[in-house]
């Protein structure tokens, strides 16, 4: 059963999406950072890079966007690319055109052109904006592609006959009409006066999007995408959604509305929450939420997943922590394996992992046990909208994978790195820091002159570790310098900061 829970603040709108209980999709959308992905502007292209191919471009924002010569129209494209996230795959072409060689970006952009570009790929750390200029713009049943000319059939549609019907329909509707076309999934069983209707608002959609183009001065955006809860509505809710219950009245009347319009008959799965707790709380989603930002994930078995995040990929290490099992050793491993490959697939998507990911399975001495948890591991990703690429399992147990990055991770999101670590996850101990301070301390000897003394401020922490721990090398010091040292607690201060003065 899967259940959709809509939290709408002023400041933010945050979106759960449960399945049998639990937490399988958790987005967020604050209102003072803009969503980019999706949105159509007319940039100017900064420069051109031949070396990688790529050129910046000055779409209005603080920092130049990323424009890969794969991402040009006349490229062939990686057609995936243009669903942003979606489950939708091209499974079949209109046209029988060959290939045409992708010339160099120098050759088909130059600094100063303007063009038009979509955002496929929200600034990531320090990297900007990434763009694309095969432009694509999803409704409800219909993904409309107008730098193509391919029409697709979500591979979710697995009825023959169905899709040879959607096939049709679409056909029929692209006769006298330049571009490409995808079926969602949500067309399955339309009629085809409801996927007209897509079509038709699509196309209109478009021809807007060309008109201002033409007319506006670059850098400009010229088309938003829509807010999260609506892209939510339009993309997630269906008939194997249980119920949509939202907490504001205003965003509970304009999704009534919505829904109206193109599945009437599912209005009474939308409620109104009231209650005087949160919503997130009183269903039992914000501890959920927190969970999700640990590093070690708890197994039903007793086995637990370690998550660690670094700038170049995602390590999973897998542990059969207090699960001994009933047979044997190998036995053990493998239900842990199991387990696991179902549920890093959940943690990837829960998290939006994406990119270079390497899971360390538990060593499994036969090889048919090997393929059981490689297969398990490619059934589960089937659930995954992303694209994901995986490799074989070594014999070490160690499978390599990529995972598309469309936007930042529920880490990066909700999380800043910490200022005492600076991002490292440890801190210095109390005695690395004390016996920091005693090594500073011996170079200010040559400042102090009859009757000064030197001071220094630290956290209380730290200044009892020198009273205590390291007061007889504190006491060797003052003798060494023939002066006082006064240590004063301040607890405004970190245990790895601390300032000392001369007076």
């Amino acid at each position: 059963m899967k259940e959709i829970y809509i939290n709408s603040l002023p400041q933010e709108t945050r979106i759960a999406i449960m399945e049998d209980g639990v937490l399988s999709d958790f987005m967020i959308e604050r209102k003072r950072e803009k969503v980019i992905v999706g949105n159509v502007y007319k940039g100017k292209v900064l420069r051109v890079l031949p070396g990688i191919q790529a050129a910046f471009v000055d779409i209005g924002l603080e920092k130049a966007a990323f424009l890969h010569v794969s991402d040009l129209a006349s490229g062939p494209g990686d057609f995936s690319s243009l669903l942003h996230g979606t489950e939708d795959e091209i499974l079949f072409e209109r046209t029988s055109r060959p290939p045409r060689r992708r010339l160099p970006i120098e050759r088909q952009i130059s600094a100063g052109q303007e063009i038009l570009v979509q955002a496929a790929k929200e600034p990531l750390g320090a990297k900007g904006v990434r763009l694309t200029c095969h432009i694509s713009l999803p409704g409800r049943h219909l993904v409309f592609m107008p730098t193509m000319n391919h029409l697709g059939v979500s591979h979710r549609i697995e009825d023959e006959k169905e899709r040879k019907r959607l096939k049709e329909i679409i056909q029929s509707l692209v006769v006298h009409e330049e571009g490409g076309f995808i079926l969602r999934t949500a067309c399955e069983g339309r009629s085809k006066r409801e996927i007209q209707r897509d079509f038709q608002f699509l196309t209109k959609l478009w021809e807007r999007i060309q008109s201002k183009g033409s007319t506006t001065a670059a850098p400009s955006l010229i088309h938003q995408d829509l807010d999260l809860i609506t892209r939510t509505i339009r993309d997630f809710f269906s008939t194997d959604i249980h119920q949509v219950t939202v907490d504001h009245p205003k965003e509970h009347r304009r999704i009534l509305d919505l829904v109206g319009h193109f599945m009437p008959r599912l209005k009474s799965r939308i409620s109104l929450y009231t209650g005087p707790e949160p919503i997130m709380d009183h269903f039992g989603i914000e501890q959920k939420i927190q969970k999700a930002l640990e590093p070690k994930v708890w197994l039903s078995s007793g086995g637990h997943l370690v998550v660690d995040r670094t700038e170049a990929l995602t390590a999973i290490d897998v542990n059969t922590g207090r699960y001994v099992g009933k047979r044997d050793q190998e036995e053990t491993i493998l239900k842990t394996n199991l387990e696991a490959a179902h549920e890093i697939v959940h943690q990837l998507r829960l998290r939006n992992i994406g990119g270079i990911i390497i899971i360390d399975f538990i060593d499994m001495g036969k090889a048919a046990n090997r393929k059981k948890v490689y297969d398990a591991l490619k059934e589960a990703i089937k659930k995954d909208k992303a694209r994901i690429n995986i490799l074989q399992i070594s014999e070490l147990g160690l499978v390599e994978m990529t995972r598309q990055r469309t936007r930042e991770s529920l880490e990066n999101l909700l999380l800043s790195p910490c200022p005492h670590c600076e991002g490292r996850g440890r801190i210095k101990s109390h005695a690395t820091v004390a016996y920091e301070i005693l090594r500073e301390l011996q170079k200010h000897r040559s400042q102090l002159d009859n009757g000064k003394r030197l001071m220094v401020r630290v956290n209380p922490e730290i200044a009892n570790f020198l009273y205590d721990e390291a007061n007889e090398s504190l006491e060797y010091l003052e003798r060494e310098i023939s002066h006082k040292i006064i240590i004063k607690a301040s607890r405004d201060l970190t245990p790895v900061q601390y300032e000392i003065s001369v007076n």
